[in-house]
């Protein structure tokens, strides 16, 4: 009798639960026709024999429903170069442990693009699954750059029941126009756009005003002065670098990183105590090693590469102690995890001369170019049982791949307005083969000198101007009678852009400049 109670117990907990699946299921699976007649005899009136079934039903389901639904964790970087984690530069002068982990336990990237070469551009491509030239990016430090009505990454998440929530740096723009002191409301962020739950700041560590918000509400207004500072030694935008401005009382620049990873634990541990079966998605946003580069005592003059290895060795045991959690959590295995950077180093050539450390990893250029140093990213992605372990492809993406990604993990499809340059890299890290047209083959981007654009098809890539049209000298080179007035690069036999064939093949140039017309005038590549 007590046995059966038990079952009978068991049965009426499982028959609630066989509901919710059929539900699910009608939402998200083909089997849902075959697995609602199961759910509807799963009665606690049946007793044993039924409780088996019911049993192997919840578990079936639950399975089912987590392999569609896994959570989701995606770590940004911010100006780490495709150089420094030895998983992708085994001459890295940078030990990365943690970072080389993921690449360990799961699949390489090694032709990841951002879609623009500066944090801002980064970000609203890898949210809104569109090119950030299609949007007038400059408006950030006072108005958002995401429309309210956009789709984006974190809002499709929540269309398929995922709790959401981001800590970090946000770099898209709030309100702020009528808002200096900070002391209302800040609307347009990360709560506006899709996500459940924000911590974090408004831009990088080096631009004023420094303030904590909690959602839309600054912790502690920015009421003190911090003055400006910079490092000897190094070029005016590295080292511990930042402005002048205002600064919240209680928050401490060398303390940010952490104190992200701390929140960002505390998220993952209160996850498997959630009272339902909703997935998470983190998105955690770090403003690091951008400057000031400010590695704790722990780590100060541990690499091989000044304050720079040092802080990059930093942000990779903090990446550590998030993968850690996952772990003891028992998260690991139910989890995608993403990690990449948002755009090239600040890092010189006479850097790579003084240190004998190549952040830029073989390529040309640094941050904010259209050289491919400036947006050519280390991207890995781990999925347990999905992603094979130290797997690679060369497969070209662009962050804002990630949307139609998830939106066919999750078997959905994306509205025709959403995602408008946004392809599935599914096929690529399940190492299956792709849909007719499916797969990326183009990728189009504006640099940061605003008028450079440059074109990527197959091992082609084009560059509207001549110079980096970025940070790196010069960023503009005027035209030499007779010369090209743009370049052109085979990047299969010359990955470092050293041999310009603009004036080769007018015939390719000719070609690409046109599919980059087509592409920016329709207003979408997919």
């Amino acid at each position: 009798m007590l046995l059966a109670s038990c079952f009978l117990l068991l049965a009426s907990r499982f028959s609630l639960l066989a509901s919710r699946f059929s539900l699910l299921a009608s939402r998200f699976s083909p089997l849902a026709s075959r697995l609602s007649p199961l759910a509807s005899r799963l009665s606690p009136t049946n007793l044993v024999n039924r409780s088996i079934l019911s049993l192997s039903f919840a578990f079936f389901a639950s399975v089912l429903f987590a392999a569609e639904r896994p959570n989701v964790v995606v770590i940004l970087v911010d100006d780490m170069g495709y150089g420094d984690p030895g998983c992708f530069n085994p001459e890295s002068k940078i030990e990365t442990p943690n970072i080389d982990s993921l690449a360990r336990d799961g699949m390489r990237f090694t032709n990841a693009h951002a879609p623009g070469p500066l944090c801002h551009m980064s970000r609203y491509g890898l949210m809104t699954g569109r090119y950030p030239f299609r949007t007038n990016v400059s408006v950030w430090p006072r108005e958002p750059l995401i429309e309210p009505d956009q789709v984006t990454l974190a809002s499709l998440a929540k269309s398929q029941g995922y709790r959401s929530t981001m800590i970090g740096k946000w770099h898209l723009g709030f309100e702020e126009r009528a808002n200096e002191t900070y002391d209302r409301p800040l609307l347009g962020g990360p709560v506006d756009r899709g996500f459940d739950h924000f911590f974090g700041i408004r831009a990088s560590t080096d631009i004023p005003p420094y303030f904590y918000i909690n959602d839309r509400k600054a912790v502690h207004p920015p009421t003190d002065r911090i003055e400006a500072n910079a490092s000897e030694g190094w070029s005016p935008i590295q080292g511990a670098f930042w402005r002048a401005g205002g600064i919240a009382p209680d928050l401490e620049l060398a303390d940010v990183l952490p104190h992200f990873t701390d929140l960002a634990i505390d998220t993952i541990e209160a996850h498997p105590n959630a009272d339902d079966a909703t997935p998470l998605m983190l998105y955690l946003a770090y403003p690091a090693p951008h400057t000031p580069w400010l590695p704790s005592p722990k780590f100060a003059g541990k690499s091989k590469v000044d304050s720079y290895g040092d802080f990059v060795m930093m942000v990779d045991h903090e990446i550590g102690r998030v993968l850690g959690a996952l772990k003891q959590q028992d998260m690991e295995r139910d989890t995608i995890v993403v990690f990449t950077s948002d755009n090239g180093p600040v890092w010189y050539e006479n850097d790579t001369e003084r240190y004998q450390h190549d952040s830029a990893g073989g390529f040309r250029g640094m941050k904010a170019d259209a050289w491919e140093a400036g947006h050519r990213m280390p991207f890995i992605v781990r999925w347990p049982g999905h992603a094979n372990a130290s797997s690679s492809t060369d497969h070209l993406v662009c962050f804002t791949d990630l949307m139609a990604t998830f939106a066919e993990i999750w078997k959905t499809e994306l509205p025709q307005d959403a995602g408008p340059d946004s392809h599935s890299f599914l096929p690529a890290l399940l190492q299956q083969p792709f849909q007719q047209d499916s797969k990326r083959t183009e990728f189009v981007m504006r640099a940061g000198s605003k008028s450079t654009m440059t074109i990527r098809e197959g091992n082609w890539k084009l560059i509207t101007e001549l110079g980096s049209g970025g940070f790196s000298k010069p960023s503009r080179i005027p035209q030499k009678p007779g010369g090209p007035t743009g370049q052109l690069y085979n990047l299969k036999n010359d990955p470092a852009e050293a041999n310009n064939l603009y004036q080769d093949h007018p015939d390719i140039v000719q070609r690409l400049q046109k599919r980059m017309k087509q592409i920016v005038d329709d207003g979408r590549s997919r």
